[in-house]
């Protein structure tokens, strides 16, 4: 398969990773360079140094990094910042004299200044044709206004989790992955919406994590409720620790508690998932 020599760029602190044709460049990681894209020259910074990536990995045609950003490419940038910061609050006050039923999330100027694009949320469909009418007729360019979910909204906006740390999708994560209900309960957690429900109000983020850890081992231990032989007698599992990877059991004689790791439970007697039924 064909190789493409590649750069990855990203946008936004914790955005996706974009691959670019770096030319010639020599591009170390944290570069700040101007790239091409599909919505015009853009500001970005260099996360993957050059690297060669097969053809299933690439979106062709691969758009071009353009230059290195100089002195001049910065200030600007920071100029772009500092207008989709009065862009905001005129967008906000538009939105309330129109009496739109939408929250403003964010703005953001491209980079060559040819579009401003305005972030939002809302719980249905918005009629807001009037109000691009009347924020183009302001800022003499074109506007766009993009609707996105409550879990991009936590994304931009950042914040503290209830584990005390900054949320992980505005600090590392690149892409927001499913999460079920059903990760939450293999891991034994609580099933209280408050608890496992992050800022955005969906499910956290982190349950995903030890996932597929939890799945694999399960795999190899008893399920609660099954009966098993152990060195002790015969008993019933009443509590399974993944983690510590070990059980709690009943015994069926006396009714004492005992704890067994699952090695000792799965030797001699072969016990484990094999064990149900007896």
């Amino acid at each position: 398969m064909e190789k493409y020599n590649v750069a990855g760029i990203r946008f936004k602190d914790a955005g996706k990773i974009y691959y670019f044709n770096p030319e010639q460049l020599e591009l170390a990681e944290g570069t700040p360079v101007i790239v091409e894209t599909v919505r015009g020259v853009e500001f970005g910074r260099v996360v993957v140094p050059p690297k060669q990536v097969p053809g299933d990995q690439v979106v062709l045609p691969l758009k071009r990094v353009v230059r290195i950003a100089g002195e001049e490419d910065l200030r600007k940038l920071e100029e772009n910042q500092d207008k989709s910061k009065e862009a905001m609050a005129i967008c906000a006050d538009k939105i309330e004299s129109h009496g739109l039923a939408m929250r403003l999330v964010d703005a953001e100027y491209t980079f060559d200044n040819s579009k401003v694009i305005f972030y939002f949320t809302a719980d249905g469909r918005i009629d807001f044709r009037n109000l691009v009418k009347d924020l183009a007729s302001i800022f003499k360019t074109r506007i766009e206004l993009r609707q996105i979910g409550v879990r991009d909204e936590a994304k931009m906006l950042g914040g503290v989790g209830s584990c005390g740390r900054t949320l992980c999708c505005s600090t590392f994560l690149n892409e927001f992955e499913p999460v079920s209900i059903r990760m939450a309960k293999d891991q034994n957690l609580s099933l209280n919406p408050a608890k496992i429900s992050g800022l955005c109000g969906r499910l956290m983020c982190c349950l995903r994590y030890e996932s597929e850890h939890y799945h694999n081992a399960k795999k190899t231990m008893p399920n609660i409720g099954d009966a098993i032989e152990t060195p002790q007698g015969p008993g019933k599992v009443v509590e399974v620790n993944v983690l510590k990877d070990n059980i709690r059991v009943q015994l069926l004689d006396d009714g004492d508690i005992i704890d067994l790791s699952v090695e000792t439970c799965m030797g001699g007697n072969g016990c484990g998932r094999n064990c149900k039924g007896h």
